[in-house]
This record gives structure tokens, sequence and C-alpha cells, in this order.
């Protein structure tokens, strides 16, 4: 049920009308495995046709503003788990890394695995925006260093120590952290919040603005989470702005979080 979404989320941008009849497959299996009712149907329906009515009203300006800001609403509501009648699946429960690692649960998130069609409705450029620049290899290579290197800050500043990792439960952590965590955020902050931002205050502005809104969100895993993810959104901004593709923000994203849980205590240093 889970690949059909992860299909599905793939095929997206490329093949809307495929994509879109996984989706219907995948609610359908999710309603009768009771994963979503009929509160979430609801939502969805409704969600729908402000979709349809949004895209009907693309030539009317302020009307088509309405319509982006009530999809923008409906996703942050599913962002933040705040939309009634979904059931996520927990998939695993106080489960320890390693011996220094804190425990964490984790949870297949129907509801923020959907933020990216919402936000492809309200934004067709979503997933795709042309860079205003072509940034040269040796900029990408100490981008990507700059990943690594930021886990090692983690580790200089105590939240973090090395500890090597290779859980029985890994393509449960990879299933469910690139396509409903990296994806999910990356659709939100760098594909809609930045690249809207960008439009009206600039590229770095943006950055920034964005970069500070990611860190504070992660507030209660506490100040250094903070810094932590703001620098890491800063990481994921530049990949955006340089490639004008979502897939590569979401391929830092998920490369940060997957050094992290092998090779670091995850989620973080439990003394």
């Amino acid at each position: 049920m889970w690949i059909l979404l992860a299909i599905s989320l793939v095929l997206l941008p490329i093949k809307a009308s495929i994509s879109s009849c996984l989706l219907l497959l995948f609610l359908c299996l999710a309603y009768i495995n009771h994963v979503i009712d009929l509160q979430a149907v609801a939502f969805l329906v409704l969600v729908l046709l402000l979709a349809w009515a949004s895209g009907a009203m693309s030539r009317h300006g302020h009307l088509s503003r309405v319509g982006e800001m009530g999809l923008l609403l409906s996703a942050l509501a599913l962002f933040s788990h705040q939309v009634p009648g979904f059931h996520n699946v927990k998939m695993l429960d106080n489960v320890i890394a390693g011996p220094h690692s804190a425990p964490f649960t984790l949870y297949f998130n129907a509801d923020k695995a959907l933020i990216p069609y919402l936000l492809l409705a309200a934004l067709p450029t979503v997933f795709y925006r042309h860079p205003r620049t072509t940034q040269p290899l040796r900029r990408w290579i100490l981008l990507m260093l700059c990943v690594p290197g930021l886990l090692l800050l983690a580790v200089g500043l105590k939240g973090l120590v090395i500890e090597p990792h290779n859980p029985p439960w890994l393509w449960t952590f990879i299933l469910a952290n690139f396509f409903f965590v990296s994806l999910a955020e990356e659709a939100l902050f760098r594909g809609y919040l930045q690249q809207r931002l960008a439009l009206w205050l600039g590229d770095y502005t943006a950055l920034f603005i964005t970069a500070v809104t990611f860190g504070l969100v992660h507030l209660a895993g506490g100040m250094l989470m903070v810094i932590f993810a703001g620098l890491a959104g800063i990481l994921y901004g530049l990949s955006w702005m340089w490639s004008g593709r979502l897939w590569v923000a979401t391929l830092f994203h998920f490369a940060l979080n997957m050094i992290h849980l092998l090779f670091f205590t995850y989620p973080f240093y439990q003394r």
C-alpha cells in the first residue's frame, strides 16, 4: 500500500494522470485499512474541489490567490497533523539505533505525505523552476561536503557522537524518511515557501527566512536542534536555488538524515 503512494509521488511531476490513479488506489486501501476515515475523505474532497476551483480561476488574479492560499493552509494543516480522520501508522515504537542513541518512534504519515499534491496544485513550479544561474562543479562538491560537515559540527557542539549503525528497520526508515518526511518538507519549505518569497524579496533573503522558519519548526527538540535544522535549511535551500529542482533538495535532505542515522547517534546523543 505504501509503495503505491511512493510510486505516485515519484510520478507526480512527470505523469500526473498515472500518479492520480495510484493515489486514488492508495486512498481506497488506506480507508479499507482504517488509516483514514470519513472525516479525512471529506477533507480530501474539499481540497480536490479547491484545487479545481483554483485552476479554473487561474486567469483571475485575486481569486486565484485565494485558491492558492486555501491549498497552502490545507497543506499546513496536514503538516501539523491537525486534520481529523488520519490515523498514521506507527511502524517503530521506541527503537534505539545504538547504545548512546535516544529512543525514537517512527510513523508512516499519510497526511504529511499528501502535501506535495496540494502544493503542486497551488503552484505548478513546485517541482521545477528554471535556475537563474549555473553553478560550477566545485560549488556543488563543497555543498555536498557540508552535509557530513554539519553533522560533525553537531558532534563538536556535543549534540551527537559518532556511532555507526546498521539497524534491522533500515528500509522502513528509508521509505518513510525519503517520501513522507524529506519530500513533504522540501515541497513546503523550498518548493513553495522559498520560491514564493524569492519572487517578492530576492533569492538570498528568501533562503535566510525559509531556513530560519525551518529551524523554528524543530523548536520542540531544543535550541541546538533549531540551530542544526536552520543550518541544514541553508544547505537544502542552496541546493534548490542552484538547481531549481525539488528532487535535488529532497536528496540533500534525505542524504543528511541517512548519514545521521548510519554514522552518528540518532536522533540525538543520550548521555
